[in-house]
C-alpha cells in the first residue's frame, strides 16, 4: 500500500505507541479478535473462522460488544 500525503512521517504515525494489540479469544467455538472494554465485555474486531455461517450471525459481526466472564479468556 502506498499512501501519498503531504504529511510528515512522524504526523502519520503520531499516537501508534499507544495502540494495544487486539486479543483473540475463543467464545463458543468461535475465535474472534476483540478490545477489550472492560473485564467482562469486550467489542469484537475481526472473526477467524472457516465456517461461512459464523460470519453471518449478527451477534458476532465486527463492533459488536459482547458479554463473558473472565473465566473465558
Amino acid at each position: 500500500m502506498i499512501l501519498y500525503t503531504p504529511l510528515s512521517l512522524e504526523q502519520v504515525f503520531e499516537g501508534i505507541e499507544q495502540l494495544e494489540a487486539p486479543q483473540e479469544i475463543t467464545l463458543n467455538g468461535i475465535t474472534m479478535q476483540v478490545e477489550r472494554l472492560s473485564e467482562a465485555q469486550a467489542r469484537i474486531v475481526r472473526l477467524i473462522s472457516p465456517n461461512p455461517q459464523d460470519y453471518m450471525n449478527e451477534k458476532y459481526a465486527p463492533g459488536s460488544i459482547i458479554q463473558f466472564t473472565p473465566s473465558l479468556q
